[in-house]
């Protein structure tokens, strides 16, 4: 036996560079495997989440809401307009829609066509921020590390046809509630809503509640809608007396970690209510984690693109 020191420390230095560099690739590989999934699978995954609310007057039938929001419409988006013209098989009693419905300026006709069988039914809408201005192209991690409310829009920004998309929405019989009050009746129950402008752009100005809706003998119930779920807006539907609220606008985080939980709300609402229904004392508030991306940021992961079929029903007591 040999007296001579074995080392391998010299083979394994040696070595390294190769390595990190394979390790380097590996991992390059599977992050461009998981936005790969995130385009191509995740983007087109479209699925309809179901809630179930007790916020109707006693006695109440129930009423059967689509809430459908951040479409982002660019053309040629087929998969997507297929999956919104099979929701009006669901034959809901109304449609809640809370925004962002472009992401392109030539988006208008594809978006109509796409809505076009859910404008058969009842409904109400509110705008979002890309229902006003274009995207740009920006870092679209950015909103990572803070929302982009406060991002100034100058004036050469590009302007979408929100006039012409309000108007269409009107002709086919839904109403805007651009910080206004409306009211329907559907099954005998009416629907007192209160509804304000795109709260990210600090356009919201509430209209609070028609007070006949303030009658305890009436059967009505007051439903609150907005674009972006930011906490003043919230609380301030809540303080008016709001007995449900409809919003969008999170993407409910869009980059999620696995088991869909989200990093970021882009607002200052809590990431754990960024998608689903949570509480603001009594009154539930449903955010939807929406039906697209901006056309600059196109990648979802563990957040499929959602419809929510939300079916209110009456309250248990007198």
């Amino acid at each position: 036996m040999s007296g001579r020191l074995h080392t391998t420390a010299p083979a394994s230095i040696t070595s390294l560079p190769a390595l990190v560099g394979g390790i380097g690739m590996a991992t390059a590989a599977g992050a461009a495997s998981v936005l790969a999934y995130g385009h191509f699978i995740e983007l087109n995954r479209f699925q309809v989440r179901e809630e179930r609310l007790a916020v109707l007057p006693p006695g109440s039938p129930d009423i059967v809401i689509l809430h459908i929001s951040d479409m982002h419409m660019i053309p040629g988006q087929r998969r997507k307009t297929a999956f919104m013209h099979g929701l009006a098989e669901l034959q809901p009693d109304l449609v809640i829609n809370t925004g962002d419905n472009l992401s392109h300026i030539d988006g208008l006709d594809p978006l109509l066509t796409a809505l076009d069988p859910l404008m058969d039914f009842p409904g109400v809408f509110v705008p979002g921020s890309n229902c006003y201005f274009a995207p740009r192209l920006k870092n679209p991690a950015r909103y990572l590390w803070r929302h982009t409310g406060n991002e100034a829009r100058d004036p050469d920004h590009q302007r979408l046809p929100f006039e012409k998309m309000h108007a269409a929405f009107e002709k086919r019989g839904w109403k805007g509630l651009i910080n206004r009050t409306d009211a329907l009746t559907i099954r005998g129950v009416r629907l007192d809503f209160s509804g304000v402008d795109d709260p990210h752009l600090g356009y919201d100005r509430h209209p609070g509640f028609n007070p006949e809706s303030n009658d305890p003998q009436d059967s009505s119930v007051r439903i609150g809608v907005m674009h972006a779920p930011y906490l003043r807006t919230i609380r301030q539907f809540a303080e008016d007396g709001a007995e449900v609220m409809f919003a969008g606008h999170t993407h409910g985080g869009q980059i999620c970690l696995p088991g869909g939980r989200a990093v970021v709300s882009n607002c200052d609402l809590a990431p754990s209510r960024a998608k689903g229904v949570s509480y603001e004392g009594s009154a539930p508030l449903q955010v939807s984690a929406g039906l697209g991306t901006s056309r600059f940021a196109p990648v979802r992961l563990f957040c499929p693109p959602e419809a929510v079929v939300v079916r209110l029903t009456a309250r248990s007591g007198s």
